[in-house]
Protein backbone atom coordinates (compact mmCIF):
# COMPACT_ATOMS: atom_id res chain seq x y z
CA UNK A 1 0.00 0.00 0.00
CA UNK A 2 0.67 3.15 -0.54
CA UNK A 3 0.73 6.33 2.21
CA UNK A 4 -1.58 8.18 -0.46
CA UNK A 5 -4.46 5.40 -0.16
CA UNK A 6 -4.88 5.51 3.52
CA UNK A 7 -7.98 6.26 4.67
CA UNK A 8 -9.25 6.92 8.23
CA UNK A 9 -10.96 3.96 10.34
CA UNK A 10 -9.27 1.63 7.34
CA UNK A 11 -7.63 -1.42 9.06
CA UNK A 12 -4.96 -4.42 8.10
CA UNK A 13 -3.17 -1.53 6.32
CA UNK A 14 0.91 -2.32 5.39
CA UNK A 15 3.02 -0.15 4.31
CA UNK A 16 6.79 0.56 4.17
CA UNK A 17 7.86 4.14 4.47
CA UNK A 18 11.00 6.72 6.13
CA UNK A 19 11.24 8.25 9.30
CA UNK A 20 10.85 11.93 8.54
CA UNK A 21 11.03 13.15 11.87
CA UNK A 22 9.68 12.62 15.53
CA UNK A 23 8.45 14.47 17.96
CA UNK A 24 8.88 14.83 21.69
CA UNK A 25 7.11 11.71 23.55
CA UNK A 26 4.56 12.81 26.14
CA UNK A 27 3.59 11.11 29.64
CA UNK A 28 0.22 9.47 30.05
CA UNK A 29 -2.00 7.18 32.38
CA UNK A 30 -4.38 5.17 31.32
CA UNK A 31 -6.06 2.74 34.05
CA UNK A 32 -3.61 3.27 36.40
CA UNK A 33 -0.76 1.93 34.00
CA UNK A 34 2.21 4.67 32.93
CA UNK A 35 2.95 4.73 29.51
CA UNK A 36 4.65 7.26 26.88
CA UNK A 37 3.42 8.08 23.46
CA UNK A 38 4.98 10.26 20.46
CA UNK A 39 4.12 11.43 16.93
CA UNK A 40 6.24 10.78 14.29
CA UNK A 41 6.49 11.87 10.37
CA UNK A 42 6.74 9.21 7.72
CA UNK A 43 6.77 9.43 4.07
CA UNK A 44 6.59 6.93 0.80
CA UNK A 45 6.95 8.04 -2.67
CA UNK A 46 3.62 8.83 -2.64
CA UNK A 47 2.99 11.52 0.63
CA UNK A 48 3.51 11.58 4.14
CA UNK A 49 1.93 11.32 7.29
CA UNK A 50 1.88 10.97 11.19
CA UNK A 51 2.64 7.91 12.82
CA UNK A 52 1.88 7.24 16.39
CA UNK A 53 4.58 5.66 17.96
CA UNK A 54 3.61 3.59 21.36
CA UNK A 55 5.99 3.28 24.67
CA UNK A 56 8.83 1.33 23.01
CA UNK A 57 8.27 1.83 19.72
CA UNK A 58 9.83 5.25 20.45
CA UNK A 59 13.33 4.11 21.26
CA UNK A 60 12.87 1.52 18.53
CA UNK A 61 13.27 4.04 15.43
CA UNK A 62 15.09 6.85 14.66
CA UNK A 63 15.05 9.21 11.77
CA UNK A 64 16.12 8.01 8.98
CA UNK A 65 15.03 4.73 9.34
CA UNK A 66 12.76 2.85 6.84
CA UNK A 67 9.72 0.61 8.63
CA UNK A 68 7.60 -1.79 7.65
CA UNK A 69 4.25 -1.27 9.05
CA UNK A 70 1.78 -5.17 9.40
CA UNK A 71 -1.66 -4.86 10.50
CA UNK A 72 -1.76 -1.21 10.76
CA UNK A 73 -4.90 0.81 11.89
CA UNK A 74 -5.70 4.47 10.76
CA UNK A 75 -7.37 7.00 13.20
CA UNK A 76 -8.32 10.29 12.08
CA UNK A 77 -7.25 12.86 15.31
CA UNK A 78 -8.62 16.10 14.83
CA UNK A 79 -9.06 16.00 11.28
CA UNK A 80 -5.89 14.47 10.40
CA UNK A 81 -5.05 11.01 9.41
CA UNK A 82 -2.41 8.94 12.03
CA UNK A 83 -1.51 5.90 11.22
CA UNK A 84 -0.36 3.35 14.06
CA UNK A 85 0.29 0.36 14.68
CA UNK A 86 -2.41 -0.56 17.79
CA UNK A 87 -2.70 -3.68 19.89
CA UNK A 88 -2.38 -6.20 17.04
CA UNK A 89 0.07 -4.54 14.33
CA UNK A 90 3.68 -4.61 14.02
CA UNK A 91 6.16 -1.78 13.20
CA UNK A 92 9.68 -3.23 11.58
CA UNK A 93 13.13 -1.67 11.11
CA UNK A 94 13.87 -2.91 7.89
CA UNK A 95 16.57 -0.46 6.83
CA UNK A 96 18.70 2.06 9.20
CA UNK A 97 18.96 5.27 7.11
CA UNK A 98 21.56 8.11 7.95
CA UNK A 99 19.57 11.34 9.05
CA UNK A 100 19.69 14.70 7.75
CA UNK A 101 20.34 17.74 10.01
CA UNK A 102 17.34 19.52 9.21
CA UNK A 103 15.43 16.39 10.53
CA UNK A 104 17.63 15.26 13.60
CA UNK A 105 17.00 18.65 15.06
CA UNK A 106 13.39 17.46 15.64
CA UNK A 107 14.81 14.47 17.54
CA UNK A 108 14.17 15.44 21.52
CA UNK A 109 17.51 14.64 23.38
CA UNK A 110 15.50 12.51 25.68
CA UNK A 111 14.91 9.90 22.97
CA UNK A 112 16.89 6.86 23.67
CA UNK A 113 18.88 5.30 20.74
CA UNK A 114 20.79 1.51 20.81
CA UNK A 115 24.45 1.70 21.00
CA UNK A 116 26.10 0.18 17.59
CA UNK A 117 26.31 -3.12 17.68
CA UNK A 118 30.30 -2.99 17.71
CA UNK A 119 30.17 -0.89 20.75
CA UNK A 120 30.09 -3.71 23.55
CA UNK A 121 29.55 -2.07 27.09
CA UNK A 122 31.46 -4.86 29.62
CA UNK A 123 29.12 -6.13 31.88
CA UNK A 124 28.56 -5.60 35.71
CA UNK A 125 30.04 -8.46 37.82
CA UNK A 126 28.39 -9.53 41.01
CA UNK A 127 30.01 -9.77 44.09
CA UNK A 128 29.17 -13.43 45.37
CA UNK A 129 27.84 -13.21 48.68
CA UNK A 130 28.03 -16.24 51.00
CA UNK A 131 26.83 -16.85 54.53
CA UNK A 132 29.10 -18.53 57.09
CA UNK A 133 29.37 -18.33 60.92
CA UNK A 134 31.52 -16.04 62.25
CA UNK A 135 34.25 -17.50 64.57
CA UNK A 136 33.51 -15.53 68.02
CA UNK A 137 30.38 -13.64 67.03
CA UNK A 138 27.19 -13.67 68.17
CA UNK A 139 24.70 -15.60 66.21
CA UNK A 140 22.66 -12.29 64.88
CA UNK A 141 26.58 -11.37 63.38
CA UNK A 142 27.33 -14.32 62.26
CA UNK A 143 23.74 -14.36 60.44
CA UNK A 144 25.03 -11.15 58.24
CA UNK A 145 26.47 -11.63 54.70
CA UNK A 146 29.70 -10.73 54.34
CA UNK A 147 31.62 -11.18 50.80
CA UNK A 148 32.82 -14.73 49.51
CA UNK A 149 37.12 -14.50 49.68
CA UNK A 150 38.66 -15.55 46.52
Amino acid sequence: MEIKDLEPRQGNVEVVATIKSIEEPREFEKFGNPGKVANATIEDESGSMKLTLWNDQIGQVKVGDKIHITNGYVNEWQGESQLTTGKFGKLEVVGEGEATPEATEEKTEDSTEEAPAEEEKPEAVEEEVIEEPVEGATEEESAEEKPKEE
